[in-house]
């Protein structure tokens, strides 16, 4: 399974292993190479399928920013899990890939089976907060437009206070992370921001209790705003717990891969059978 249509756009979507399905999405500049890491330690008993969504890695830019939003990917989502006899699926996101995680869980439960989200936010609750931040993603999509992928990921990304902890790994692993961010196109991160960014998103903050899928939310000891987000999270759905990595920020499952893979696979075990 590679290049899949689903509603006229088309996803990269790479499948491994045998099993239960587990479907891994990235976060905003990734792909589902992201998850590469973790991959071997799933396949032994499950069927993983990572995904590049809307905008990312080898999946389309549709021009239309409405395309990208959350609702639109996660209805996507739930087209490929069922029409490929991979529903129900443990769903595992990472902060973007997180909210869409929470966005198909609400929107189709019954293909989600549990649910392991790193850095999640349920978007911005209030009105004014979140205009300031689509016109803030709205200026950096022009950036990211005028200026290339290579200015973004130098200037802004890999600068960011969100990725501080980051800068701490060994090169080899910032320079694979760095060569996969590269690889996107401005078009695409570009409406993705418009499309999917938390300015776009609707806040989903009072439909956090709908989610009835057990839960693993997974934030960083050194993220102070994710991992305030992540404990929200945590306390809204009933059947989720909060897990905290030390030493890790935004991106747990690179800063702390061994710990990050630990909880994952403890979880898992834990999951009733589909």
């Amino acid at each position: 399974m590679t290049r899949l249509a689903v509603n006229g756009a088309r996803y990269e979507v790479r499948v491994g292993g045998r099993g239960p399905a587990i479907l891994l999405l990235h976060g905003f500049s990734g792909r589902g190479a992201d998850w590469s890491p973790l991959l071997p330690a799933l396949r032994g008993s499950s069927r993983t399928v990572a995904v590049d969504l809307l905008g990312h890695g080898r999946s389309d830019a549709p021009p239309d920013p409405a395309r990208h939003a959350l609702q639109a990917q996660a209805a996507d989502l739930a087209d490929i899990l069922r029409s490929h006899d991979l529903a129900p699926a443990v769903v595992i996101g990472y902060s973007f890939g997180a909210r869409v995680a929470l966005r198909l869980a609400i929107d189709r439960p019954a293909v989600v089976r549990a649910l392991v989200l790193e850095s999640p936010s349920a978007g911005i609750a209030s009105d004014a907060d979140r205009r300031r931040r689509r016109a803030d993603d709205e200026r950096l999509a022009d950036a990211i437009e005028r200026d290339g992928i290579e200015a973004f990921v130098d200037s802004w990304w890999e600068t960011s206070p969100v990725f501080a902890a980051e800068r701490d790994l060994p090169a080899p692993t910032r320079a694979r992370f760095r060569a996969m961010r590269l690889r996107n196109q401005p078009e695409g991160l570009a409406r993705s921001l418009r499309g999917a960014g938390q300015g776009a998103m609707a806040p989903l903050h009072d439909r956090l209790a709908e989610i009835g899928a057990p839960a693993l939310v997974i934030g960083g000891a050194l993220d102070a705003v994710g991992l305030e987000r992540a404990r929200e999270i945590a306390t809204r759905m009933p059947r989720a717990r909060l897990a905290i990595l030390d030493g890790a920020g935004h991106a747990a499952h690179r800063e702390a891969p061994a710990t990050f893979r630990r909880l994952v696979l403890d979880f898992l075990q834990e999951v009733p059978a589909a």
